[in-house]
């Protein structure tokens, strides 16, 4: 843990740091395991050819010079890049599984990040929802909280307008120069003119994608203490903001509507599902008074040792045991262990490699699985 809970980070450590992140399949989960492993982000780069020799893929490791020109360019709009462990990474996300290594970010120096509401919900929203998203982002803003949210047409843009002035964050699915929606760039500019905040995990020139909207979305979840769903249909992207929410441990809250309407089936179905029912903000305020994000367990896996630089390469009967155990259904690492019979050091270095070969897939940041290739 200390090897990624660092200082402040220098200029060459960020951007070993961001080499290694936008290297072809390391993902916040790999990146944590390969700085476990070798120590420091430099000594993972270092160590990278000779792992991707053993998982016999050609895998693109990003240069020194496309690291430097991100850097730069992000300079542009006036954003920065914060590492997990300095000052200005939000702290709430050091609580939830797979937290981005890096954040770009601009604004939001004067932000509350500590008492923060996530305000999601239908894009194609009713006026009703509408009025109720300004109700209860207003009166939370004039409480002290800061509103989170997408960035997203409908609520989303109902909660960012109705505290621009008390303070709001917009979370991104696309990199700073790829605001999606096209509409809500002159919203995005207007967040920033108040003293409100912008952030994102992906890289400059990065089009959001339909796979970037859930990732965005355990941002929206982590970033606050509880998610307020005010209209969501039965399949959609806030009903998935909810479920990161409850993985996350944060409070879950949902404005009941008409069983009439295709917007409210979402809301009501979480309720039923035992979320928190609303119709004010001080329902909200009251629940969130003894919320406590440490609660939660550290985005540290409880699997992840201090291995020993010496330690020996896996065996191809090794890798043989682990495929074998493994399947398209999610496990706990332990299970695998247990399983196999594999050494802890072995899985990890097992699971690095398939990481590596993108022929595995997390859930949660916790549970592991065979990708369908």
């Amino acid at each position: 843990m200390a090897a990624f809970l660092a200082a402040t980070l220098t200029d060459a450590q960020r951007t070993a740091w961001l080499r290694l992140l936008r290297t072809d399949n390391v993902g916040p989960a790999t990146f944590r395991q390969l700085l476990n492993r070798f120590g420091s982000a430099e000594a993972a780069l270092d160590a990278l050819p000779d792992l991707l020799k053993r998982t016999g893929k050609p895998i693109r490791i990003t240069s020194q010079s496309a690291a430097e020109d991100e850097l730069a360019g992000l300079s542009h709009y006036g954003a920065r890049m914060v590492a997990t462990g300095e000052p200005d990474y939000p702290q709430l996300l050091n609580y939830i599984p797979a937290s981005p290594p890096l954040l770009t970010m601009v604004g939001g120096a004067n932000l509350d990040w500590q008492r923060t509401v996530g305000i999601v919900g239908a894009r194609n929203a009713s006026s009703a929802g509408i009025k109720m998203t300004r109700l209860l982002a207003t009166d939370l803003g004039e409480r002290g909280y800061t509103i989170v949210s997408g960035l997203a047409r409908g609520i989303d843009t109902a909660a960012h307008r109705a505290t621009l002035t008390t303070g709001t964050i917009a979370v991104l699915a696309g990199g700073f120069d790829k605001i999606y929606p096209d509409e809500n760039i002159p919203l995005a500019h207007d967040i920033l003119d108040n003293g409100g905040a912008l952030l994102t995990e992906m890289p400059l020139g990065w089009e959001p994608r339909a796979r970037d909207f859930p990732r965005r979305n355990r941002l929206v979840s982590g970033l606050s203490l509880g998610i307020v769903v005010v209209e969501a249909a039965k399949r959609s992207g806030s009903l998935i903001t909810a479920r990161l929410a409850l993985e996350q441990n944060r409070d879950v809250f949902a404005v009941p509507g008409s069983p009439l309407d295709p917007r409210a089936e979402g809301g009501n179905a979480l309720i039923q599902q035992g979320a928190k029912l609303i119709t004010n903000a001080e329902d909200i305020i009251e629940t969130l008074g003894s919320a406590d994000p440490a609660r939660s367990a550290l985005f540290d896996r409880d699997w992840e040792p201090d291995l020993t630089p010496d330690a020996p390469p896996p065996s191809e009967d090794d890798k043989s045991r682990l495929l074998s155990a493994l399947s398209s259904t999610p496990v706990e690492v332990d299970e695998l262990i247990r399983q196999s019979g594999l050494t802890v050091s072995a899985m990890q270095m097992l699971l690095l490699e398939l990481d590596l070969a993108g022929s595995i897939e997390w859930s949660s940041g916790q549970l592991v699985a065979l990708k369908y290739q």
